[in-house]
């Protein structure tokens, strides 16, 4: 048997739902179908991708490299499929603007802005925790445009053939559990915190960790960090108050939680546009930075503990007109 690109799906739709069971529900197969169909995979690959036990399966170290390998290879995949399908319906290949983002709050404006400089273009968005990916995909062609952020002193590296342009740089804010004694100061001292358990994003996933280690080891050590997690994942643990974290400035609180500004102002998070220099947001450049910067007001403007610390700090941020 050789091995296919279903195959590598199999092997994510496992990962992402954590257990045989649910994810054979969610590819309609009989859960010792797949059972069946993994054993012949690992037989393939040479060994266990998952340990399969009451926490459900998890990731062997051989199975983290495979869904490395599989993730990074199956946007391309996909991709492929969709415009040869389009072709072929069409009898030729539509004009597409392929967008991606962090979590930031600049897609939105990003979409919007290029749908009326570039008319006639289909526009698709793909997203990622880590800029890293999204920025090789636009160095590859894979992306036309996005949506970045690094730290200071862990910039985005330039890139042969990509526009990187920093639209904005914020303050960090504390992210709380709303029963945090904290949640009731207008601001939260890092001092204080780093004496709290933490939930982080993993290591690898960005330099961003790396930046909150190089901030705190001014302050002579570092937080425990007993949970690395992204996303939803890392605000149930904070909303469960199980852990104190960051976030940017514009995070919109939900239920349970409660963002502080950070006293003194210790972390800063930058936000940047990137696209390639060749492609069809190019031209359009400079006026997609000004229109989504226009949008990022609006958005600080909605967020009430951002919006407090902007009327402190009347000079900062500074924004393109």
């Amino acid at each position: 048997m050789d091995l296919e690109v279903r195959h590598l799906r199999v092997i994510c739709a496992i990962a992402e739902a954590g257990s045989l069971t649910r994810a054979a529900a969610s590819l309609c197969m009989t859960q010792p179908g797949l059972s069946a169909q993994l054993r012949r995979i690992e037989a393939l690959l040479g060994g266990p991708i998952f340990d399969r036990g009451q926490a459900g399966a998890v990731p062997t170290v051989l199975g983290e490299l495979v869904l490395t390998r599989a993730r990074a290879i199956l946007p391309g995949i996909d991709d492929l499929l969709a415009d040869t399908a389009r072709a072929a319906r069409c009898g030729t290949a539509p004009g597409r603007v392929r967008l991606g983002s962090v979590g930031a709050p600049l897609l939105a404006d990003l979409i919007v802005a290029t749908r009326e400089l570039v008319p006639g273009s289909e526009v698709t968005t793909r997203c990622q925790y880590s800029p890293s990916p999204l920025l090789d995909d636009l160095a590859a062609g894979r992306l036309e445009a996005a949506v970045l952020g690094d730290n200071p002193g862990h910039e985005l590296p330039p890139r042969e053939g990509v526009v990187l342009r920093p639209v904005v740089t914020e303050p960090v804010f504390a992210l709380l559990p709303s029963t945090h004694p904290l949640a009731d100061h207008e601001e939260a001292n890092l001092t204080d915190l780093i004496e709290e358990d933490w939930a982080m994003p993993h290591p690898d996933s960005d330099r961003t960790r790396e930046y909150w280690a190089s901030v705190f080891s001014l302050m002579g050590r570092q937080p425990c960090t007993p949970y690395e997690a992204e996303g939803r994942q890392l605000i149930d643990i904070v909303r469960a108050g199980l852990a104190v974290s960051l976030c940017q400035a514009t995070f919109i609180e939900v239920p349970g939680v409660t963002v502080r500004p950070l006293a003194g102002d210790p972390l800063w998070y930058r936000h940047v546009l990137g696209w390639r220099r060749d492609g069809p947001v190019a031209a359009h450049g400079e006026e997609i930075v000004r229109r989504v910067a226009q949008g990022y007001r609006a958005t600080c403007a909605a967020i009430p503990a951002y919006a407090r610390w902007r009327e402190r700090h009347p000079e900062s941020p500074r924004l393109p007109e």
